[in-house]
């Protein structure tokens, strides 16, 4: 079984972009930016108990996250 934490925050990324691309009203943008906090609090969790591989990949995807929220 792989870091589950890691694995939570991959996946929050990956909510919080796709709700990004569908997102049209306030009300939905008002639920990307829940989702976004979300993947923030997921990937700060998962940094401290992964490995340098794993690290290096949320580094990326808090990368990516700071790009969904200045669309």
């Amino acid at each position: 079984m792989g870091n589950q934490l890691y694995q939570e925050a991959r996946e929050a990324v990956a909510r919080a972009e796709l709700l990004s691309l569908a997102a049209e009203t306030d009300i939905q943008r008002e639920a990307v930016q829940k989702e976004i906090q979300r993947a923030k609090n997921a990937l700060s969790s998962a940094f401290a108990n992964s490995s340098p591989a794993e690290q290096e990949q949320l580094a990326e995807m808090q990368d990516h996250l700071q790009n969904i929220t200045s669309m």
